[in-house]
């Protein structure tokens, strides 16, 4: 490793230090999740539930959540602290959301009492056309071919979305929330194992010169555990967002710069100035349901988490799930099985709602989802469910084939005043289109569209590829209320697994009593509509033969999950991490 000053070889203990174990000044929970429950543990390390009385950040990275609890400490408020930590996590965990992607926020305010979602959903370039990922004969290009190019790569909106947000729920200048971002760019920081194993084991990222430049020494391996990692590319970009705005990004030199490098893939994009120049962040009503005594408030489509987690929990609400173990071959189950049916009608109905008309309401009402729900054979799983057809419109669709990867990144805060935030972002799947421009990379989001823009029969799929479209998505960002204050938040990244994760999640705290590490820690499981997937390494693997015997088609593997959730439990908050990455919760 390169000698390094004394200032980042501070810093470089410090970062080694926070991920082997969080402060025990924030470590005052119970005790280790294992030993509240053995079995709960999903493999990897056991973390603390932490407390704290008034304010409190949790995410993925430490220097990131350290980040974003500075602006609450200051008085910040929690888009204050969003922002502050959402740099910070472009700069460390670079592989899972930045500004070159988007993101989704659900913010309730303490003042108002309401919900405000923020859609900075990347959009579709103004040339894209329905066949974007076909081939001559007009089946799909394979994945590999789509995603790792400028073709790939959608109009960012992060940037958009963080300055509305700011404008309307923001405390302090909007230039001291990139600071710490600036700072650890020019600084440096140490290479985390988790960034260390994912660029090791990336075949792709090496091939882009770029990239290859940043992240890999120059005899190409990666840039080991601890390596004093800086960015002062990006601290220049930053620099000049802090100073003029999102406007520095979508217009002007930098702007430039990202579509000349789409342009300049060997297989190129087709994103222009004028689409980085007229994308446009937006808010949405929230979708919100009920389940239990509680209202469960997400963001809306393009957004379909929240509506599969509140279809999944509605028709589990006429079961006794509370009285199943949670590990137990009826609680997954009945999990599964619900996940079937959410994720059938995913599959058909949702899309950008400025495009398609997405019958949300249809979707949850309550007589809808019992009805579902019904389905459901105590003894026998049902394999693979068929969508439902709320309001008649179901053969008039076709059924959508994206691909969804696991990536992205999660946070949660809650500030002084009460007011609370869950934030989903992504750059879609790991290190996104691998083009690295001006410190930072590139989304490659439309993968997220259908690849086929119709079924075999001809019909027109909901989710396909339209110029200045959103691209269907599965991030759950979400926020559980009880007469009307908040109780809960939680999100995860995981690809279309978010919404299994999620849901898992909140049946732990509202179902099973857990508190919110536990309930995180709990081995991930559920159906996608296809096979019931059991996490590896686990507890659950040892319910496949009885699970089998019911008919379920088991698969046993890896569910890189990244929950992340607070609990405010009166007037104090309860922070979760999940072990299977290295977040921290921190507050006061």
């Amino acid at each position: 490793m390169r000698a390094c000053r004394p200032a980042a070889a501070f810093l470089l203990a410090a970062t080694l230090a926070a991920f082997a174990a969080p402060p025990a000044a924030w470590a005052r929970g119970p005790q280790a999740v294992e030993d509240i429950n053995p079995e709960a543990a999903s493999g990897a390390r056991a973390r603390a539930l932490v407390r704290a009385p008034h304010f409190m950040m949790v995410s993925a990275n430490p220097l990131a959540t350290q980040a974003g609890e500075a602006m609450l400490r200051q008085g910040g408020s929690v888009v204050d602290a969003a922002i502050a930590t959402q740099l910070v996590l472009n700069l460390v965990e670079p592989q899972s959301s930045g500004i070159g992607g988007g993101a989704f926020m659900v913010l309730y305010s303490a003042k108002t009492g309401r919900i405000q979602t923020y859609d900075s959903r990347e959009t579709a370039p103004a040339a894209a056309r329905p066949d974007r990922f076909l081939q001559a004969d007009g089946k799909p290009l394979p994945f590999a071919q789509a995603v790792n190019n400028g073709m790939s790569v959608g109009v960012p909106g992060l940037l958009r979305g963080l300055e509305l947000a700011h404008k309307e729920g923001g405390v302090l200048p909007w230039a001291d929330l990139f600071q710490p971002a600036i700072r650890l760019a020019e600084q440096g920081f140490a290479v985390s194992p988790r960034l260390h194993t994912l660029l090791t084991g990336n075949k792709t990222l090496p091939k882009q010169s770029a990239a290859a430049a940043y992240f890999y020494a120059p005899d190409g391996a990666a840039w080991p555990v601890g390596h004093v990692l800086k960015n002062p590319e990006f601290a220049r970009t930053l620099r000049a967002v802090a100073k003029q705005g999102a406007d520095a990004f979508y217009q002007g030199d930098i702007a430039r710069d990202i579509v000349a490098a789409v342009h300049g893939h060997a297989t190129p994009g087709d994103l222009s100035l004028d689409d980085l120049a007229s994308y446009r962040a937006k808010t949405r009503e929230p979708v919100c349901g009920a389940y239990r005594g509680y209202q469960l408030c997400g963001m809306a489509p393009p957004s379909s988490g929240p509506i599969a987690v509140l279809q999944m929990l509605g028709e589990l609400e006429q079961y006794p799930i509370a009285t199943y173990a949670p590990n137990s071959v009826e609680a997954v189950h009945y999990f599964s099985e619900a996940g079937r049916l959410a994720f059938a009608d995913r599959d058909f109905y949702v899309a950008d709602p400025d495009f398609v008309n997405v019958p949300v309401s249809a979707l949850l009402n309550p007589a809808y989802l019992r009805a579902r729900g019904a389905l459901i054979k105590p003894d026998r799983s049902m394999k693979v469910a068929l969508p439902g057809d709320p309001e008649g419109k179901l053969l008039t669709l076709g059924r959508d084939n994206a691909l969804e990867l696991p990536s992205t990144s999660h946070l949660v805060a809650v500030d002084k005043q009460g007011n609370a935030l869950s934030m989903t972002t992504t750059i879609e799947s790991e290190f996104g289109s691998k083009i690295f421009v001006r410190g930072f990379l590139l989304n490659n989001e439309m993968t997220d569209f259908s690849s086929s823009f119709k079924d075999p029969e001809g019909r027109l799929v909901a989710n396909r590829v339209e110029p200045g479209k959103r691209p269907r998505s599965a991030m759950a960002p979400i926020i559980v209320l009880r007469d009307g204050k908040p109780v809960m938040l939680v999100g995860s990244p995981g690809g279309s697994a978010i919404i299994n994760y999620v849901a898992k999640t909140i049946v732990g705290v509202l179902d099973w009593k857990l508190d919110i590490q536990t309930a995180i820690a709990l081995p991930n499981m559920g159906s996608r509509n296809k096979e019931t997937e059991l996490e590896k390494g686990t507890v659950l693997e040892a319910l496949a033969p009885a699970l089998e015997a019911m008919g379920h088609p088991v698969r046993i593997t890896e569910f890189p999950s990244g929950i992340h959730g607070i609990v405010i439990d009166g007037n104090a908050l309860q922070g979760g991490v999940d072990p299977r990455r290295e977040g921290l919760a921190a507050g006061g």
